[in-house]
């Protein structure tokens, strides 16, 4: 393998012309520039990164802890995460919680190990001891999408909540009473603040939220499918459910046609989450969507500012419903409140 001497000999430059090169150092000349990276093209030169992260304390790599890679949502945030770090001269590895605490821990005790240079993370257990002390630790920390109280990180999140009041407003004004949660996890930020928000909306319209019309959830598909199941044998099945995410409504969605029923003729569906695939769906579902992609660069952004030295800000995005035709509306009624 090339080394950085060769590169020097090949280009006629000195060994720190070519190390100032590498590092985008802007007092090189752009003709002396030019011959570096010719001459890099040439030998098939490639810096070596772990030798360059011990003589710089940096190596140019971000960790992202997301709950559920299977998730539409996480996977397009994902991806938003490293198109935003890329861009920025820095790579991501990618750890997948499954939404188990343990395996949120290995990752990001694995990442730390890697000494990466900042750490994105959506919680999937704010209960943690590891997650504690490693949000009060050396290397900057942003939380994503979710949160843990308390915890002095910035967090970069969608506010929800007044798209949950548009959702409720809109089922009332067709004429639905009997409204449902699939809620997630208390232990997340993201389950208990959905489902507080549906409570509110509800109360605000005169509307009651029973404990049978709250199915417990664990933002999978197969939980969604279960909560279902259970409000069909109710003396009242709901007249609507709405999912507090996309793989839950997917569950329900199952679980509404297995036993030969129609949306929304039966009953109807809306979802937190909008996924693409839903507008393909028979009929499209009604849902809210997060600004996925303005909260992966706004994270990356934050983390990169605290990683620089710069004051982080936290960022709360607003989300908007997405009306569709699953929960009984005339076919010329979609459109998105904004």
């Amino acid at each position: 393998m090339a080394s950085i001497k060769d590169v020097a000999a090949e280009a006629g430059v000195s060994v720190a012309t070519v190390s100032r090169v590498l590092n985008s150092h802007p007092s090189v000349s752009p003709e002396a520039r030019a011959r570096v990276l010719g001459a890099v093209d040439v030998l098939g030169y490639r810096p070596n990164a772990v030798a360059r992260s011990l003589r710089t304390d940096r190596t140019r790599t971000l960790g992202l802890v997301i709950s559920d890679v299977l998730n539409p949502y996480f996977t397009e945030l994902a991806r938003s995460v490293e198109e935003a770090a890329r861009a920025l001269g820095y790579s991501v590895i990618i750890g997948n919680a499954d939404e188990r605490p343990e395996l949120q821990d290995h990752h990001v005790r694995t990442l730390l190990d890697r000494r990466i240079d900042g750490l994105l993370v959506s919680p999937t257990d704010g209960a943690s001891p590891l997650m504690l002390d490693a949000a009060r630790g050396a290397t900057p920390m942003v939380f994503v999408d979710r949160w843990i109280p308390g915890v002095d990180v910035p967090v970069v999140r969608a506010d929800g909540c007044p798209a949950v009041r548009d959702l409720v407003a809109h089922l009332y004004g067709l004429g639905h009473r009997r409204l449902a949660i699939i809620a997630g996890p208390a232990a997340t930020t993201t389950g208990s603040e959905r489902v507080e928000a549906f409570r509110d909306a509800l109360r605000a319209h005169g509307l009651p939220l029973p404990d049978a019309y709250i199915g417990q959830g664990d933002f999978q598909a197969d939980s969604g499918r279960r909560a279902t199941e259970r409000f069909l044998t109710l003396d009242e099945p709901p007249e609507v459910v709405f999912a507090a995410d996309n793989l839950m409504a997917l569950g329900a969605l199952d679980a509404i046609r297995s036993h030969g029923l129609r949306v929304p003729h039966d009953m109807g569906l809306a979802a937190f989450d909008d996924i693409p695939w839903f507008v393909h769906t028979d009929p499209p579902i009604t849902a809210i969507a997060q600004p996925t992609g303005d909260l992966g660069r706004a994270a990356v952004q934050a983390l990169i500012d605290l990683i620089e030295g710069r004051p982080p800000q936290s960022v709360t995005l607003p989300a908007r419903l997405v009306v569709r035709r699953s929960c009984g509306e005339p076919a010329s009624d979609q459109r998105s409140t904004l």
